[in-house]
C-alpha cells in the first residue's frame, strides 16, 4: 500500500480489540527501555510476536503524536559561556521538550542556534519567546514555526 492509498483514522480506545492495545503498551515498553526486545515485551503484556509484528506500524498513539504543539526558534547568541544552558533551563522552566537543536559555529562573536521543541501550553509561546529574549547573551529571538 502506497502512502497516498493510506486512510487514517482517530478511534476511541475504549472500543479497540485488546491486541491493538497491548500492541500499543509493547511499541511504549520498547521505546522507554522497560524491556530489552519485542519477545519479551510481547511475553510480558500477554500477545504473540506475530500479533505485534503486524500491527506495530499501522497503530499509533494519537495523544503522543499530537497533543502538544511544535515549535521552532530562531536565536542568535552571544559567545559566552552559559548562554546556551540559560536557554535551556527557560525552555525548561517553561515545560517545552526539546526535540532538535542546532547550533552554528559562531561568528564575529555569535552563534545562530534553532531549537524546535514539543510545548503543552500553545498559548505561551509568546511569553517563552518573550522571556528568551530577556536573557543575557540573547540577541535575536524569531518564531520560525508553529502558531
Amino acid at each position: 500500500m502506497s502512502e497516498h492509498d493510506r486512510n487514517w483514522v482517530v478511534v476511541d480506545a475504549a472500543v479497540l480489540p485488546e491486541v491493538i492495545l497491548k500492541t500499543l503498551t509493547v511499541k511504549r515498553m520498547l521505546a522507554n527501555r522497560e524491556e530489552k526486545s519485542s519477545s519479551a515485551a510481547c511475553r510480558a503484556v500477554g500477545i504473540s510476536r506475530s500479533a505485534f509484528y503486524k500491527y506495530r506500524d499501522s497503530v499509533f498513539v494519537y495523544e503522543e503524536q499530537m497533543r502538544d504543539q511544535i515549535f521552532t526558534v530562531y536565536l542568535l547568541l552571544h559567545d559566552e559561556a552559559g548562554v546556551l544552558s540559560g536557554v535551556l533551563h527557560t525552555l525548561s522552566g517553561a515545560n517545552a521538550n526539546v526535540l532538535t537543536l542546532n547550533q552554528s559555529i559562531p561568528v564575529d562573536g555569535a552563534a545562530v542556534v534553532t531549537v524546535t521543541f514539543r510545548l503543552p501550553d500553545a498559548a505561551s509561546v509568546s511569553t517563552l519567546c518573550a522571556a528568551l529574549g530577556e536573557r543575557k547573551g540573547v540577541v535575536e529571538v524569531r518564531l520560525l514555526s508553529g502558531t
